[in-house]
Formats: C-alpha cells, structure tokens, sequence
C-alpha cells in the first residue's frame, strides 16, 4: 500500500495549529489540516505490512491501509467510500479521536507511525468541500418504527444505519440540540458544532426524525447532568407506540470527590463548566455561567475531560490553572516493544496543556490526592492536599506531604460511573455491576436487554469510552435491531 519504500523516504508530518496568541481570542478549531501533497505523503508512507494491526487498533475497523494508498493515488472519492464504509462520521474521529490505530501500526514499532488521524481529517474535509456527502436514503421502506434515546455518536450512527435499511427512526434528545456529548462535553475549540449540524441535516433527508428537548422516562431533582427537557414521555408509552427501543444516552454521571468542603460554592464538575460554554458558544441563553475569569482553577483529573477544563480555563483568562492526577506521572516515552500494538502508557501533553504553558498559567502535579476543601463564608478559597503513593495494591500517603493550595474555582474531572439510573430504571432494564444496561455483544441477540425489544449501546451499555467506541456500538447495535425486526440483516457489523 502506498508507496513502496515511502516509509523508509519520508518522514511523519503532524498538522499544525494556529499560533496560541491567535486561537486564545476565540473557541473556534485552530487546527491546520494536511495539504492534499502532505496527504499524500502521509499514505506513501504507509508499509503494506502484511498485517495490518492498525485495523483491529481502530474500534470501528477503518480499511486503513486502502484508504491511504488511495490518498497517495489522488483517488479521494474513493477514499471517502472506503472510510465511510466503516465510519458513520470521519469528522467526529478526525478530529478527536485519540487514535489508537496509530499506536498499533507496524511503523510504530522503531519509527514514527503513519498519520492515520490526519489522512482521515483530510479526506473527509475534502469530501464535504467537494460536495460528495449525500444523503442515502432507502429505496424500500420496512413500515417498522425505531425509537433512539440519546444523540451521541452511538445514537447518531444507529439511527442512519436503521434509516438507510428503511425503518422509520426518530431520534429523542433531551436537551435543546442534538449531539449528545459531542455537543456539550466537546469544546468547540476541538470540534465545532457545525459538523454535526450538517449530519442532522444529511440524517433528516434521509427520514431520520429529532426530536430535542424530550426526556424519556423520570429523572432525578438533584441532577447536576445537562437536561433542558420541556417534555416527558413515559417509557411503557414509548414501547407501545415502537417496534423496538434502542437505548443510546450517554455516561453522564461523573464521579464525585465526597471529602469535607464539597458543598462549598466554587466547587463544580467539569460537565457543569464544559456544556455551558458550549451553550454560549451556540447563541442559547444562560441564567448563570461558571467562569474562571481571574481565578486560580484547580482542574482534578488528568484525562481528556480534564484537559479541556484547562483550554477552556485559559479562554476565560484564569489567574493560573493546575492539574491534579492521582496516579504517578508517566514515562515521556513508552516501551514500545513492550506495549505494541496496544495503547501505551505514557505522557500526553494537549494542545490545551500547551496554550495554558505558553502563557505560563500552567502547573501539573501527579500522584496528588485531595483531602478537603477550605472556604469562607461558603465560598471555596483552597484545598488541601497530600501526595500518595501506591504500595501493595492500594495508595498510602506520603508522610510529611500535606500542602494547601489557594483556589477560586475547583472543577471535577474525574471520570464518569454510569448513565443517568432513573432512564435505564423506567425501563426496568437489567443493570451490570457498573450500573449500565446489562446487554452482551454476541452476534445473536446482540445488544438485547433483558426487556423485549428494547436494546442499548454505546456509553449506556459499556460505560465511558471514546467516540470511536461509540460509533462502532451504534452501528452493531442498528444490526441487531435490524435483524430482530425482520428476521435478517444487511446491514454491516
């Protein structure tokens, strides 16, 4: 696949982003896509090697290696064809998706891998631009309506893979647009919304049905989860006016930090902070946005949610911004004959990290925990903190550690436990130790819950996981749906 020797002529080259005197003025994307000969390069360099692991790396299982040499063959109609084959929504993953197809290539072995992330971003972007995404809808319609709950990427690309097999689908939002997590846990910055404006566009010419601002089933008073429902439907209604219900909401319910101070005003979860900004960013009305505005942030997660309550942070103009990660900071570089093909521990600095360093606003601490927050008259004012070690399976603290950190704002960013309970419970659906509906994958009755025929998929039935994760769910799960409906599939796994 491309060219022969490319890999041993040319050398990876990374997209580029916009200076961070520039892109700190707005909350638009300030990456600098591939040129079409830079792509080009990128797919020379992949290796033809036999086996191409990047292709079980990738959860969606994109045919890499194909769409690469048909980069480097200038052939990008068919490229989109081939990406689109596997992938609903290539600009969703081209632009963050943390690429693990990357790590598993075989160049990655003893050498930069193949641009994988950045080819994709480029044939997309340039499929759009050239007018090749089309809406596909049936030829034949099934007469069978499909209910999906949540319009996250799973959602998404179940309910297009149900709307082109010819299934009446409407699609159920509880907030006021459509995009799930991808719309208001995504910083604009990474990902503008205007892309998933145009697949709901490209969805509804295929008969696709939104409907925003419509709860299913209860939901609990003391939520901190995004919810701007100004309807409820009750599950049994839904069941009986749908041949099949497929569960796709998100795993909104983040993980809390229960030590003294938590009721202190400044304290917030990172899904609290993150969907605001994005709701101003869209032109909707706030009550009441927290900002970090001349604040000392504390940021408490080291993940991806955590590095984009720092870009966002360094938007706002925060006094400074520190990270906080309970685990021990990891090597620069992994072993890569050790880890290949899987996804190495190692560490990551974002664009986001980046920016806030420049300004020179930005400090990291690892194997950091956090013991209670202090305040004055019910607003926060610091925390107090001690580092830790892990010894025998469990961490212990470091004696002599304990040290107080001056804050303004705190915000949680620790990961998410399981979708909101009282959806999955006015569906009385079974639940796995984790919380989330209890469904397998196998290839018969595959994303079936223990109710008939409601299904889930996505962060609903497997938890938090990446989009790549989602997509693949929601198009398995559309299969299945498929299959129950008419007895047999054509659809995709």
């Amino acid at each position: 696949m491309g060219k022969v020797t490319g890999f041993m002529e040319y050398e990876r080259v990374e997209e580029g982003y916009k200076p961070v005197s520039e892109r700190l003025k707005h909350h638009k994307e300030f990456v600098v896509g591939l040129d079409d000969a830079q792509a080009k390069v990128q797919g020379a360099r992949c290796m033809d090697c036999g086996t191409p692991f990047c292709n079980s790396g990738c959860p969606v299982n994109n045919i890499i290696p194909d769409f690469n040499d048909l980069v480097y063959q200038g052939d990008w109609k068919n490229a989109i064809t081939v990406l689109h084959s596997t992938n609903n929504f290539p600009e969703f993953t081209g632009r963050i998706c943390p690429a693990p197809c990357e790590a598993a290539c075989t160049l990655n072995i003893n050498n930069d891998p193949v641009g994988i992330k950045s080819i994709e971003h480029a044939i997309i972007d340039r499929a759009w631009a050239e007018g090749w995404v089309q809406p596909q809808p049936p030829r034949h319609k099934t007469g069978k309506k499909v209910a999906v709950i949540g319009s996250g990427p799973a959602g998404l690309a179940a309910a297009q893979q149900l709307a082109r097999a010819g299934h009446d689908v409407t699609v159920f939002e509880k907030n006021s647009r459509i995009g799930g997590l991808l719309r208001y846990g995504i910083p604009d910055f990474k990902m503008e919304k205007s892309h998933i404006d145009r697949r709901v566009e490209q969805m509804e010419a295929e008969g696709v049905v939104f409907r925003t601002g419509t709860l299913i089933g209860a939901w609990p008073a003391d939520s901190k989860v995004t919810n701007d429902a100004s309807t409820v439907i009750a599950a049994d209604e839904l069941k009986a006016q749908f041949d099949a219900v497929l569960l796709c909401g998100g795993s909104e319910q983040s993980r809390d930090l229960p030590v003294p101070g938590r009721e202190l005003e400044g304290v917030h979860f990172a899904m609290e902070f993150l969907p605001m900004q994005n709701k101003l960013n869209a032109g909707d009305k706030l009550k009441g946005q927290i900002r970090a505005d001349g604040k000392h942030v504390i940021v408490i997660g080291g993940g991806d949610t955590g590095s984009d309550c720092v870009g966002t942070s360094t938007r706002h103009g925060a006094l400074s911004v520190t990270q906080f990660e309970l685990m021990p900071q990891p090597p620069e570089q992994e072993d890569k004959p050790l880890v290949w093909p899987y996804w190495p521990l190692k560490l990551r600095t974002s664009s986001s990290h980046e920016e806030s360093a420049e300004k020179g606003l930005l400090k990291r601490e690892f194997a950091i925990s956090t013991k209670a927050f202090v305040g004055k008259n019910g607003k926060l004012t610091g925390l107090k903190t001690v580092h830790v070690e892990f010894k025998d399976g469990k961490f212990v603290e470091v004696p002599g550690s304990e040290k107080e950190y001056p804050a303004d704002l705190v915000l949680l960013a620790m990961g998410f436990v399981n979708p909101v309970a009282t959806v999955l419970d006015a569906f009385g659906v079974e639940k796995d130790g984790r919380g989330n509906a209890k469904a397998s994958t196998e290839f018969t009755g595959g994303y079936a819950t223990s109710v008939d025929k409601v299904f889930a998929a996505g962060d609903m039935r497997r938890g938090q996981s990446l989009v790549v994760w989602a997509i693949r769910e929601g198009r398995q799960a559309a299969r299945a749906v498929d299959e129950y409906l008419m007895g047999y599939s054509d659809l995709p796994r």
